[in-house]
């Protein structure tokens, strides 16, 4: 399995920040010492691909550095080059896996999961829609025809997704995430299951299982773009939800079931993780991409 990394393109944030810029190196050492993945270096994003999904005087804010401090304080990153590149390089990532995924089967994003970034705005710590612009590339520069699932299973709503994608209906925006979490005004996915604190393991995944019955009701799935978030787990510091590490395992087996029942394609990204101590979340990522590897085994 191919995995692309962005760690190295690394953020420079004031000390103290909260956003755990350093579990990304973590977990490329961890898949480093599985022979089964291929680690490659993500691609940047072109103008063009971002623009499958961004609107051109937003894109041009973020390369010449002319975010307004309140539009850098609603990203929750000051501007930098740095900070552009590796955005450009997140997004990449998940556009190169996207299309080997297309081919052969799945490949993997170590970072991505950028779903709260709209179309003419950045926000809560994503500044392009790695999702969006990967859905729309493959339609773009593959395959007019195909249509593609979005499955949002990060703490938070993609919101941002659901935004830019809400009136195409060749891609299905599908989002399981905290009722009373950020961000505190959804918007409106094409399924949407509000989760309330405290949920726990059962309650999620009878939840996931309706969800994907759904979605298989709906929509004729001809590729996934999944994305992982550690965030519902029970020690996360933002999640407010209860899923044991063993539930988040079953969690994503059920995606990739889903997956392999159906032979589709799939795309994976990690998106958030918050973890009270940060090797929680690494290990948390770490698990989805062994549970990937198992899945591409049968696939």
């Amino acid at each position: 399995m191919k995995a692309f990394y962005t760690d190295h393109f690394v953020l420079p944030l004031p000390a103290g920040h909260r956003f755990p810029m350093e579990k990304y190196s973590r977990l490329r050492d961890l898949v480093a010492t599985l022979p089964e993945v291929e680690l490659l270096e993500a691609p940047s994003a072109t103008d063009t691909q971002i623009l499958y999904a961004h609107d051109p005087a937003y894109l041009i804010k973020v390369l010449k550095g002319n975010l307004s401090p309140g539009e850098q304080r609603e990203i929750g990153f000051p501007w930098s080059e740095k900070m552009v590149e590796r955005s450009r390089r997140s997004a990449g990532a998940s556009v190169a896996a996207a299309k080997i995924a297309f081919n052969e089967g799945i490949a993997a994003n170590l970072a991505g999961g950028t779903h709260h970034a709209y179309r003419d705005q950045g926000s809560g710590f994503c500044v392009f829609n790695d999702a969006a612009i990967a859905a729309r590339t493959l339609k773009k520069e593959i395959n007019p025809k195909l249509k593609i699932a979005v499955i949002d299973l990060d703490v938070h709503q993609g919101n941002g997704t659901a935004a830019i994608l809400k009136n195409d209906p060749s891609i299905f925006t599908l989002s399981i995430h905290g009722k009373n979490n950020f961000p505190f005004t959804k918007e409106e996915s094409d399924l949407d299951m509000d989760l309330p604190d405290g949920c726990d393991d059962q309650n999620y995944l009878a939840a996931l299982e309706a969800a994907l019955e759904e979605l298989n009701a709906r929509f004729t799935v001809d590729f996934i773009i999944y994305l992982a978030g550690a965030d519902p787990h029970e020690h996360d510091r933002l999640g407010k939800l209860n899923l044991s590490k063993n539930g988040m395992q079953r969690r994503d087996e059920m995606v990739f079931q889903y997956a392999k029942e159906g032979q589709i394609p799939l795309a994976l990204s990690m998106a958030g993780g918050y973890g009270k101590n940060i090797e929680t979340t690494v290990d948390i990522h770490f698990q989805t991409i062994q549970s990937a590897l198992k899945f591409q085994q049968q696939y």
